[in-house]
């Protein structure tokens, strides 16, 4: 049974930072990460670390070596990191910017959740950082866009003085120079990009909007129009994707694009299908054991 956890940081720029993360992931050989994306216009950074979980007599999730990895990686990014001193294309409120666990072969979301929450409470007493829970880590399920809106995530470079809900964990108080950070946990998300060429990022946005589900657009995705280097792109959250899959994301953005007069390039995933991140997990654990 195997949980994978991605960790957003918002840093990808400065290589020591992110080279003491690293660092700490290593400490524990039974968790590895599998994959790391980074994009340098958006100042943001994602670890894919995967690893067990073990159960009690009763089948009760009890321990998994991720706990200790994700703590010793938040502690690194906390120790190298300012984010008043942060700033990129993609929103963000925190250091370590979001956490969330999914549950990977026979792991249950339940376990998934489990996890979630044991993070979320050794982060905010430890770090003394406000942590919201989010999806199956929520006590109702509050979904991350909702928690996200509510604290003003999608205002560029944005840091909130003063937090309207109480965070599920940790202070009252936001640290400048820490933040806030989301831990969730839930079923399977694919990340799909879409570069658009121009550097028109008030069309991307209305594009985006059109695509996402609360627009009215694709059941189940979520978007970000995004300002690159010398394009823009189109983030996408497939949080669905039997249902709602990247060819059809892909179609419909292009649609979309060419009604404004923009070019449309072939979308890319940010990370492995989990079958592959199993695989990868397998074959990197036996490599270590040789």
């Amino acid at each position: 049974m195997l949980l994978c956890c991605k960790l957003f940081i918002s840093e990808s720029r400065n290589l020591a930072a992110l080279n003491a993360i690293e660092h700490a992931a290593r400490l524990d050989p039974e968790s590895v990460i599998v994959n790391k994306f980074e994009d340098r216009a958006y100042n943001r950074a994602r670890y894919t670390i995967v690893s067990y979980v073990v159960h009690d007599s009763t089948g009760s999730a009890i321990y998994s070596p991720l706990q200790q990895t994700v703590m010793a990686m938040t502690e690194a990014a906390f120790g190298a990191i300012n984010l008043e001193q942060h700033s990129g294309a993609h929103p963000r409120l925190g250091v370590v910017d979001d956490i969330v666990f999914h549950p990977l072969a026979r792991a249950s979301l339940d376990e998934a959740a489990w996890l979630a929450k044991a993070v979320a409470l050794d982060i905010g007493n430890r770090f003394q950082v406000p942590v919201y829970l989010y999806d199956a880590a929520h006590p109702t399920g509050k979904a991350l866009d909702t928690i996200r809106r509510e604290l003003g995530y999608y205002r560029p470079n944005f840091m909130p003085d003063v937090l309207q809900e109480k965070p599920d964990e940790g202070p009252t108080s936001v640290s400048p120079a820490r933040g806030i950070t989301m831990i969730g946990a839930r079923q399977w998300v694919a990340l799909y990009n879409i570069p658009i060429m121009s550097t028109d990022v008030a069309a991307t946005k209305r594009i985006a909007r059109m695509v996402s589900a609360r627009g009215g657009g694709l059941p189940t995705v979520q978007t970000l129009g995004l300002q690159g280097e010398d394009w823009t792109e189109i983030a996408c959250m497939l949080l669905d994707p039997n249902q709602v899959g990247a060819d059809r994301v892909q179609n419909y953005v292009e649609m979309l694009a060419a009604q404004e007069g923009l070019d449309v390039e072939m979308g890319y995933f940010t990370d492995y299908s989990p079958d592959m991140i199993i695989e990868k997990y397998m074959k990197l654990i036996s490599s270590a054991e040789q």
